[in-house]
């Protein structure tokens, strides 16, 4: 039979697929639309099952805030290319889950997965995704910080997301903070959320190098714990020199502004995931 370019045009506007790929549902269905966009939702799975173990570990990471309820989201969503990464099919559906997590908190992202996306759920709409960009695209993870105190938040490039709340201060002072933590990326708020079993590792390792010098005990235990204090100020936001002012430490900072920070929370784009490695030939292959 012959299929009409409206009847292509419709399909095309409900699943999002190709234009051949609609016209071949069609003329497989006969001209049913219906059981036409079920042909091409069957496709996309297959498509999306095969992507599936494809590395994703481009991206963006975004921030979803609602004021009035105090909910903060921190959100990653993984590509394979950095390409389909500024794509605004991608950064929609980036948006889409933002907006998702803000307004239903599910407690995973199998749970995401399953809610409504205004009229296909989540996971329906990321296999669409999958289909029409032609890349494994992922929800890694997500976090939610509600609270009633002040809350900052600071995104760079779209590849490094910070939210940071605070105990007192300013959004002003929350913001300049999330800047912070984006550039230094601290571990730990301060020496007391430090584990004390990383504490003794430390020392064990500190202790094992000093006692290699010639120096007496007591000398000994000033530079192992002058290195160690070196070190957790190394790695903890109050004991780092701030980004904006280099004299003076975030937590000289915070006790002049009579702020405390209770938390933070760092994305950064495919963080912990390991990426393949190309080499020239299979490079220029693979454009080919």
């Amino acid at each position: 039979m012959q299929i009409k370019p409206a009847q292509v045009k419709e399909l095309r506007d409900r699943t999002g697929a190709g234009m051949m790929d609609c016209k071949n549902a069609l003329v497989e269905t006969g001209g049913d639309i219906d059981a036409a966009s079920d042909v091409l939702r069957k496709a996309g799975q297959a498509k999306a099952d095969r992507k599936a173990s494809r590395i994703a570990a481009e991206g963006q990471v975004l921030v979803a805030s609602d004021r009035d309820s105090g909910r903060h989201v921190l959100l990653e969503v993984n590509s394979e290319t950095d390409f389909v990464a500024k794509d605004e099919n991608f950064r929609e559906f980036t948006a889409l889950v933002g907006q998702t997590v803000l307004e239903h908190v599910p407690g995973s992202v199998e749970e995401l997965m399953e809610l409504d996306a205004g009229g296909p759920t989540m996971g329906e709409s990321r296999q669409a995704l999958v289909t029409k960009v032609g890349e494994n695209i992922i929800v890694r993870r997500f976090s939610v910080l509600a609270s009633e105190d002040t809350v900052g938040f600071y995104v760079h490039l779209d590849r490094i997301g910070v939210l940071v709340e605070l105990d007192g201060g300013s959004e002003e002072l929350a913001r300049d903070l999330a800047m912070h933590v984006a550039a230094t990326s601290p571990r730990y708020v301060s020496v007391d959320d430090v584990p004390q079993d990383e504490i003794a590792r430390e020392t064990d390792i500190l202790s094992a190098q000093a006692a290699q010098m010639a120096k007496s005990e007591q000398i000994l235990e000033k530079i192992v714990s002058g290195r160690l204090r070196k070190h957790f100020d190394e790695i903890t936001l109050t004991g780092q020199p701030f980004v904006k002012d280099t004299d003076t430490k975030v937590g000289q900072l915070l006790s002049r502004n009579g702020a405390r920070v209770k938390r933070f929370l760092r994305f950064e784009v495919g963080e912990g995931i390991e990426k393949k490695q190309a080499g020239f030939g299979e490079e220029v292959a693979a454009l080919l």
